[in-house]
């Protein structure tokens, strides 16, 4: 195919090559032009010089509209002074289409305006940065488990009850007049895939039917969630901290020009290095409570309750990476979590917070392995005991220690990237007013 793609031009200098993109932005200069291509590598910035091209050449540009389809003939020229270091010296173009007057200009707009047109809003340079950190997170996200010993497994989509609650589900029609309902998580498999391979993950799409507004909720999003046999709390902090630690620095290797598109402070990045700190729900409580009482927040933390996002983030705005807040209190946390041998009224859980204010990127721990416990777990959280025969049956033959964490790559995006909103990290975010485009 006779193409050369933006992000190739370094390595034709001094060749005629053909980009085939869109018109991103133009300008004029008496007898110069000077287009805008992308081609979604990347953009370059043209030149077209009247005297030497053909007049039909310069008469197509002058009649060019943003995102018209143009494939561009000419020669790479390096030039510090260009975006990117390179121009184009253009010599021909065949023009595929003269595009409509495009929506999206460089006014200001507002942001239902622009989730409305989320479909062309894709196009610009910030949402394309994203996005493209957004694509080396997942590949990330593959290669560290795929390199330490851990096998991919698919969960269901389709599940036949709750994982951590039954308010929070998506009831759809199954067969013969069934209901089932869209995975909140894939965790329950991975247990018995766990007992079968040891190492696994799953990683793909998950649903909260939240009524929530706020900037961290989705109601689709993707979850990576490993599981480890024979692992206990603090194997799991452990794994979470590399992990994510991992995830940070491939970011920084491989995308810094897109952070520095959407004026990340790197800085604050390059400070994620193991040990993160580690809290016990107890300090964390008392950290709270003194905050309230030096007015830093607005209301008092009660212990035995769950963080809400201010909690979240005055606690992780005390620490410059992420902090690891454990032992929760066995009532706000799901029926599945093993209770602490020493304190049975605290769940051996885990919560990772982002600093910046980010919130809680990751949740996890070490899983119930007592049949007995487990079954009154289900019974007192008003489950369906059938529902769960076959998750029962782990610990029928050959129960073991066991345990695992859920990450949100959203969550974890909005706080690697500096957005204040969640919906960007995303191509098509579902939320509570939100199903379209």
């Amino acid at each position: 195919m006779d193409q050369t793609y933006i992000r190739d031009v370094s390595e034709h200098v001094g060749e005629e090559i053909t980009i085939k993109g869109w018109l991103y932005n133009q300008r004029s200069s008496g007898k110069l032009i000077f287009p805008q291509i992308r081609d979604g590598s990347g953009i370059i910035q043209g030149v077209v010089f009247k005297k030497n091209v053909p007049e039909r050449v310069w008469t197509d540009f002058e009649g060019l509209t943003q995102e018209s389809s143009i494939i561009v003939r000419g020669r790479v020229r390096a030039d510090e002074r260009a975006p990117g270091g390179y121009e184009l010296d253009v010599s021909d173009v065949e023009v595929l289409q003269t595009a409509e007057a495009y929506p999206i200009t460089p006014k200001e707009h507002g942001v239902e305006f622009l989730m409305d047109h989320r479909h062309l809003w894709l196009r610009s340079r910030r949402q394309h940065a994203i996005l493209t950190v957004r694509a080396e997170v997942i590949r990330a996200v593959r290669d560290y488990f795929d390199s330490n010993g851990f096998l991919l497994m698919d969960t269901p989509i389709f599940t036949p009850a709750a994982c951590e609650g039954t308010t929070t589900l998506f009831s759809v029609d199954y067969f013969e007049d069934t209901t089932a309902y869209l995975a909140q998580s894939g965790q329950l498999y991975n247990e018995a895939t766990a007992a079968a391979f040891g190492k696994v993950y799953c990683f793909g799409p998950t649903f909260r039917a939240e009524k929530s507004k706020t900037r961290r909720h989705l109601t689709e999003f993707w979850m990576v969630e490993p599981e480890v046999a024979y692992a206990d709390l603090d194997d799991i902090m452990e794994l979470a901290e590399d992990f994510i630690t991992f995830i940070v620095h491939r970011v920084l290797e491989n995308r810094r020009k897109e952070l520095d598109e959407m004026e990340r402070d790197i800085s604050r990045l390059e400070k994620i290095e193991p040990p993160f700190p580690r809290l016990q729900y107890d300090d964390a409580v008392r950290m709270l409570q003194e905050g309230h009482e030096k007015g830093e927040l607005e209301s008092q933390f009660e212990w035995g309750g769950d963080f809400g996002s201010p909690d979240e983030t005055y606690l992780s705005n005390r620490f410059d990476r992420p902090v690891m807040v454990h032992r929760y209190p066995a009532a706000v946390k799901a029926f599945y979590m093993k209770p602490d041998p020493e304190r049975a009224e605290l769940a051996l859980c885990v919560d990772v917070l982002a600093p910046e204010g980010y919130g809680e990127v990751i949740g996890g721990g070490q899983r119930a392995d007592d049949l007995a416990y487990l079954l009154k777990q289900i019974h007192e959280h008003g489950l369906p005991e059938d529902a769960f025969d076959w998750y029962l049956d782990l610990r029928k033959y050959g129960t073991f220690p066991h345990g695992g964490f859920g990450m949100g790559i959203e969550r974890c995006m909005a706080w690697l990237c500096g957005i204040e909103h969640i919906r960007e990290t995303i191509p098509f975010p579902r939320m509570l007013y939100r199903l379209k485009p």
